[in-house]
């Protein structure tokens, strides 16, 4: 055997042999159909890439005996969780198991759904932070949602292991921020990989990233443009404008030329994509809804919002989440009037939903930890915020504004077994992820070392592979 290939962990090995017996089956290529000379529209839902990810076949597993966090809102006390065929299959006291399930004690730890993180750049600002990992922004035009994240994904990208090992388990990969509209985003299973498909989350509607503000007028006010706010909103509505006469004819008779960047915003508008809007300052937030109005598209999520605590009332009304830093603030103009108590204040009204996200490869590591942030910034307000509560903020509202609630982010019967051991309580400083189950497949153990996934690019960096741990990236 190949000394590199001796290295790789079983879970990376069975991933690949899995993904190796899928790919080698094959039909005969179809003949194809003689053309009719009709016209016919593009069907714009279409995804040519589409996922290829299986699950990891796995024994039942019964985790007893836990306090349990469902997402939902309520906390179980010494509680157990059943995980059959991939899915959630009981959550209760005393729950009877299969004879061939896997008994794990978990008295005295913490259980809680996969955290799910909604802006993350890994993979297309992959690690190591070279410039030829450079593949987040395509700065070459101040509207480009003709190009997709995923087409930049690197699965090999290290962040990727350590993020498994906090506990992430769902991530949207995003473009950068430096255009109007900067491409598509990705929903990911944070699993092991030799392609993005492999990672790719079934069913999950795509992302549209776009931005407000400083970013895009900052790159181009000395090149093509914009360079003032009032020429963003200009940018934004040009394209929307095309994008909507586009979307007429593809109704028509005559659907002319393909365009991708139409395709997209044709999609944003019926509502197949969800807009995830950059956007720092309430007055802006406010211009981006009005605009979105106007031509009737839905904003999932405004992401980084450092003032979304003037507009709570409002996102909670429109049902749009705030995907907010736990304290980043005051590192360019746009970000000068955060406040620490922001995701709390956002996560107030009835009907709201907040969100912790990382935008960071190493806040990735430790969202549970952003998130107990939050929790104690509002108890120094007078506003005590819960573990059942603080929970949602990185599952089930996440999971929310991705479109995959129905799927993930809370431990309900029927759903993703995408589960979270951790060794006490989440919110701890001292908190780390024990194991970590995605779709039921224990795909981390931090006392196990074939269980914890690194990348191929790591293999032969490491002289000791056998005590190699992602566990020191991960805190």
């Amino acid at each position: 055997m190949h000394p590199t290939l001796s290295r790789i962990t079983l879970l990376g090995l069975s991933v690949l042999v899995a993904g190796s017996l899928a790919s080698c089956a094959s039909t005969p290529a179809k003949k194809p159909a003689a053309s009719t000379g009709e016209k016919k529209s593009f069907n714009l839902k279409e995804d040519p890439y589409a996922s290829t990810y299986r699950r990891v076949a796995a024994a039942p597993v019964i985790l007893r005996g836990a306090t349990v966090l469902t997402g939902t809102g309520t906390r179980l006390d010494n509680a157990d969780v059943l995980i059959r065929d991939g899915k959630i299959a009981g959550v209760g006291a005393s729950l009877a198991a299969p004879s061939d399930a896997v008994e794990v004690n978990a008295s005295g730890k913490w259980i809680t759904p996969g955290l799910i993180d909604v802006h993350s750049h890994l993979g297309v600002y992959a690690s190591p932070g070279v410039s030829a990992h450079s593949d987040g922004n395509e700065a070459t035009s101040p509207t480009t949602p003709n190009v997709w994240a995923e087409h930049s994904v690197w699965p090999q990208d290290p962040g990727f292991g350590t993020a498994l090992a906090g506990g992430v388990t769902t991530l949207q990969i995003l473009p950068g921020s430096a255009n109007l509209i900067g491409g598509r985003g990705v929903t990911l299973k944070n699993v092991y990989a030799t392609t993005y498909q492999g990672m790719k989350f079934p069913g999950a509607p795509w992302g549209l990233k776009m931005a407000c503000g400083e970013n895009p007028k900052r790159v181009y006010g000395q090149r093509s443009g914009p360079s003032t706010r009032m020429g963003n909103v200009a940018g934004y509505r040009a394209a929307f404008i095309e994008a909507r006469d586009y979307l007429k004819k593809q109704t028509g008779d005559s659907p002319g030329k393909r365009d991708l960047k139409n395709d997209t915003l044709s999609n944003a508008m019926n509502g197949d994509i969800l807009v995830h809007n950059h956007c720092y300052r309430a007055d802006e937030m406010a211009i981006m809804l009005d605009l979105a109005k106007e031509f009737g598209f839905k904003i999932a999520a405004f992401h980084h919002g450092v003032e979304a605590y003037k507009l709570s009332d409002r996102l909670a009304r429109e049902g749009i989440c705030g995907a907010l830093w736990a304290d980043w603030w005051g590192f360019k103009m746009e970000s000068f009037d955060g406040i620490q108590e922001n995701i709390a204040l956002v996560d107030r009204p009835e009907g709201s939903c907040a969100i912790v996200h990382s935008d960071d490869s190493e806040g990735i590591q430790r969202l549970n930890q952003e998130a107990a942030k939050v929790m104690a910034h509002a108890t120094r307000i007078g506003m005590n915020i819960a573990p059942e509560r603080a929970i949602r903020w990185i599952t089930s509202n996440a999971a929310k504004s991705l479109g995959v609630l129905d799927k993930t982010g809370t431990l309900e019967v029927g759903k993703m077994a995408d589960v979270v051991l951790w060794n006490g309580n989440p919110f701890s400083t001292y908190a780390k992820a024990e194991q970590v189950y995605v779709d039921g497949a224990k795909m981390y153990d931090r006392a196990i070392p074939s269980l914890r996934p690194r990348s191929d690019f790591l293999l032969g960096t490491d002289p000791n592979p056998t005590t190699y741990s992602v566990e020191g990236g991960a805190r």
